[in-house]
C-alpha cells in the first residue's frame, strides 16, 4: 500500500464515519436540548432563526477524524506499507508531533466542551470567561510545547530559506514564544470563523487537502492520513451544517479543528505556513483585532460588523456565496501553501 492509497483510505472513512453520526448525534442533541443560544448583540439579528438548532455537533467529526486516523495506521501497519515497514515511523519525531499534537486538539476540545456547557446546559450565555479559556489553553500549549522539544522535535522550516535547527538556549526561547503565540492564535482564530453555517467546516476541507499533499511531497504517510481525515471528517460535516445548518459544531469542534490545523502544521515541521494555508482564519482573526482597535483608538468601526464575514452579511451577501467565496480563498492559499513547501522541501 502506498501513501497516496492510505491518504484515500482515511479521508473515505473519516467522511462516511461522521456522516452517519449525524444521523446519531443530532436526534440526540435535540432530546438533550443542546440548543445554541443565539446572541443577536453579538451577530446580525437574523440569526435568531437560528436560535435552538443542536451544538457541539463538533463531536461527530472530532470520532470520525481520530477513528480513521487509528484505523488506516493500523492497516498500513498491517499491510506492512514501507514506510511503517520496520516500525521506523512509529518511532519517529514526526509522530511524536502528530500524537501529541493530537491529544493537545483533544484538550482543547475539552475546552470547548466546557465552554458549550455552561452556554447550553447552565444556561450562561457567554460561557466561560476570556481567562477561564486562556489559562488552560496555555498550559496545553505548554504541555505540547515541551513534548516536542523534549522528544529533540524543535527544527522547523523557514520558506524560501530551508531547516533551522532550534537547540541553543536561544532557539529554545524562540521555540516557546513563537509556538505559544502561533498556537493560541491559531485556535482563537478557527473559533472566530465558526460564525456561519458551513463555514469553518468548508475552508477547512482544503486545508486538510493541503497538508496530505505536503504529506506525499515529504513522504510521510502518518501525516498524510490526519491530514486526509481532517478533510473527511470536514466534508461528512458540512453534510449536515450548510445552509441551513441542522447542527452547530459549537467551540467543542471549532477548538478541536484549531488545535489539529495547528498540530499538522508543526507535524511538517512549518509552523509559519499557517498564514498562507490558513489564510482565511489569518483574515477573520486581524478582521476582529482592527475592528477592536479602531473602536478604542479611533472610536469608529472600520467594518459593520465583526469577524469580517459578518461585515458582508451586513453588506448585504447571503451565506451561502460568503461560504463559497472564503472557501475559495481557502483553495488559492492552500495551494500556495504547498507550492511553498515543495519549494524549501526540496531546496
Amino acid at each position: 500500500m502506498n501513501i497516496i492509497t492510505a491518504i484515500i483510505i482515511s479521508f473515505a472513512i473519516s467522511f462516511a464515519l461522521t456522516a452517519v453520526l449525524g444521523y446519531v448525534l443530532i436526534p440526540m442533541l435535540h432530546k438533550l436540548k443542546f440548543g445554541q443560544n443565539i446572541l443577536t448583540d453579538i451577530g446580525p439579528k437574523w440569526h435568531a432563526k437560528k436560535q435552538g438548532t443542536p451544538t457541539m455537533g463538533g463531536i461527530m467529526f472530532i470520532i470520525g477524524i481520530i477513528f480513521a486516523t487509528v484505523v488506516t495506521m493500523l492497516i498500513c501497519v498491517g499491510a506492512k506499507t514501507e514506510i511503517f515497514s520496520t516500525v521506523t515511523e512509529l518511532k519517529n519525531q514526526q509522530l511524536t508531533r502528530l500524537v501529541t499534537g493530537l491529544l493537545m486538539a483533544l484538550g482543547f476540545a475539552l475546552v470547548g466542551f466546557a465552554d458549550d456547557y455552561i452556554k447550553v446546559v447552565k444556561k450562561r450565555n457567554l460561557g466561560l470567561t476570556e481567562i477561564q479559556k486562556t489559562i488552560p489553553q496555555v498550559l496545553i500549549i505548554g504541555g505540547y510545547l515541551a513534548s516536542l522539544a523534549v522528544s529533540k522535535s524543535t527544527a522547523m522550516f523557514i520558506p524560501f530559506y530551508g531547516k533551522v535547527a532550534l537547540d541553543s538556549v536561544p532557539g529554545m526561547i524562540f521555540f516557546f514564544l513563537f509556538g505559544t503565540c502561533v498556537i493560541y492564535g491559531c485556535i482563537n482564530a478557527v473559533n472566530f470563523t465558526d460564525g456561519i453555517d458551513g463555514l469553518c467546516g468548508g475552508v477547512t476541507i482544503p486545508v486538510g487537502v493541503a497538508f496530505a499533499v505536503m504529506a506525499i511531497i515529504m513522504s510521510s504517510t502518518s501525516v498524510g492520513i490526519l491530514g486526509a481525515a481532517l478533510a473527511g471528517g470536514c466534508a461528512g460535516y458540512f453534510i449536515w451544517n450548510h445552509y441551513p445548518a441542522k447542527v452547530m459544531m459549537g467551540d467543542t469542534g471549532s477548538m478541536f479543528l484549531g488545535g489539529l490545523v495547528v498540530a499538522l502544521a508543526y507535524a511538517v515541521e512549518c509552523p509559519i505556513i499557517l498564514l498562507p494555508v490558513g489564510i482565511v482564519y489569518v483574515i477573520e482573526a486581524l478582521s476582529d483585532v482592527i475592528q477592536i482597535g479602531s473602536i478604542k483608538i479611533r472610536h469608529k468601526k472600520v467594518f459593520k460588523m465583526a469577524p469580517i464575514h459578518h461585515h458582508f452579511e451586513m453588506c448585504g451577501w447571503n451565506e451561502k456565496k460568503i461560504v463559497a467565496i472564503f472557501t475559495l480563498v481557502s483553495v488559492i492559499g492552500c495551494a500556495v501553501g504547498v507550492i511553498i513547501m515543495n519549494y524549501t522541501v526540496k531546496m
